[in-house]
């Protein structure tokens, strides 16, 4: 059977896990709470909100197939020992609710039962899944041919519930037979073959080598992994893993790439775009509509295709500010002509930008995160810029980083692109939530400031 790329059904594990603790943290409290007074609203915001940051710190929801058994009763011992201290600190602020010592410690031995039991499920269906269907493995090769290596190698040929699919080996300094490939056609391999993970013997290259090869795994969305060795590791965003006791070194893109950031950031970005959808554009989106129809015919929104998180199509909102024409994949640039006397204003004021809450909504886009280009851009853009399509790794933004720093509107030079992906790739790689925040305090300052190129 062939192997299919990139798990498709075990990326719903997390997601998963993480709905079903939900629904276990907000149910139990009704069986052993009801006869305490609590509010339960207040209690389940508390605890829920308790939770997820600890297991931020704690990594409790970073379980892949190669994590030792160990590892996850750590995990889960030590998310159980500090929530218990949190579900306690609740109750001296709950001066209406009835402290029962039983009562917390059956709800927290039930919760603890019920979460192993599904983390366990989970974890046994990550290790046996690819066995028993004998698909969704991951394209993997090696490049070096080192004992470490070659040790590498039989790891994933003997643990197949790691789910690895080993593609042959790449090196300019051995000719074994084994060795697939040299260093030449490396790259040209890895889109034929459609490789997911690279498994890099630092010895093999140097680090000008390394550097290139980093940027191609990033321009292809091909994660890149070091065997390590006494060489100094020219990259950044290190972890380290072991699968049983070989250690490896992964190259973390961003902090993005985690199943709990991507959850924490989703809920966040729709709390935000209902706030915004109900107490701005209920009353807003009426009196644009009437304006725009006043001054040209034509519809109110205008929607534009762009490509999205992996360059997927999607379909990009905002006011029509433009007098309908036949030239939308063209910029729009000082005293445009086609752009309408009240389009003028509300491009001023990004108004235009508005409706993107509803793409926010669906998912399509985030409040924050680079700018949807148009496609024209990425065709012109894409090979000519490093790391240009770094910026497809993550959905797509209504503001960004580089749209603060002065980097927004019209391209009218190669430096302007190149200064725009420079912040968007910051961003990705440098992401957290208080750098969200800035970025929206900074958007909200500039619009009623007002922006050089915003026309």
């Amino acid at each position: 059977m062939t192997a299919v790329q990139r798990g498709r059904y075990s990326k719903y594990l997390k997601p998963i896990s993480i709905i079903i603790d939900l629904i276990v943290l907000i149910g139990l409290p009704f069986f052993y709470f009801s006869l305490h007074n609590i509010n339960f609203l207040y209690f389940n915001l508390y605890q829920i909100f308790g939770w997820f940051v600890i297991a931020y710190f704690v990594g409790f929801y970073e379980i892949y197939r190669y994590t030792a058994p160990v590892q996850i009763l750590s995990k889960i011992i030590r998310q159980g020992v500090i929530f218990l201290l949190t579900v306690i600190a609740f109750f001296p602020f709950a001066k209406t609710s009835l402290f029962s010592g039983k009562a917390i410690a059956l709800f927290l031995a039930t919760v603890f039962i019920l979460i192993s039991i599904s983390k366990a499920l989970s974890f046994y269906y990550l290790k046996k899944y690819r066995i028993v269907t004998g698909n969704n493995y991951r394209n993997a090769i090696i490049i070096g041919y080192s004992e470490e290596a070659i040790r590498l190698k039989e790891l994933f040929n003997n643990r197949t519930d790691f789910g690895y699919r080993f593609l042959g080996f790449f090196s300019d300094k051995s000719t074994n037979n084994e060795v697939k490939g040299n260093l030449a056609n490396l790259k040209t391999f890895l889109i034929q073959e459609k490789v997911d993970e690279i498994y890099c013997s630092l010895g093999e290259l140097s680090n000008e080598k390394i550097k290139d090869l980093v940027e191609f795994a990033d321009e292809n969305n091909i994660a890149i992994k070091f065997i390590p060795d006494s060489k100094e590791i020219f990259s950044k965003n290190l972890k380290i893993d072991y699968y049983e006791f070989f250690p490896v070194l992964s190259l973390q893109k961003s902090p993005l790439d985690e199943p709990v950031i991507m959850f924490l950031k989703r809920v966040f970005d729709i709390l935000f775009s209902l706030l915004v959808i109900v107490f701005f554009l209920s009353w807003l989106t009426p009196l644009l509509a009437l304006l725009i129809k006043l001054e040209s015919k034509g519809p109110v929104f205008f929607k534009q295709s762009r490509p999205g998180l992996n360059e997927q199509e999607f379909f990009c909102y905002k006011f029509r500010s433009m007098q309908i024409n036949s030239t939308t994949e063209k910029e729009a640039s000082r005293n445009d002509p086609r752009v309408t006397k009240i389009g003028r204003f509300i491009r001023k004021t990004s108004l235009d930008e508005m409706p993107q809450f509803f793409n926010v909504l669906f998912g399509d886009m985030s409040v924050v995160g680079p700018r949807p280009h148009l496609w024209s851009q990425n065709k012109t853009y894409g090979n000519r810029i490093k790391k240009y399509m770094v910026r497809h790794h993550v959905k797509p933004g209504i503001t960004g980083l580089a749209q603060v720093r002065g980097f927004r509107g019209e391209i009218e030079t190669d430096e302007d692109m190149i200064n725009r992906i420079k912040y968007d790739v910051f961003y990705i790689e440098n992401w957290s939530l208080i750098l969200d925040f800035k970025i929206i305090v900074q958007t909200v300052i500039n619009i009623f400031k007002g922006e050089e190129k915003a026309y």
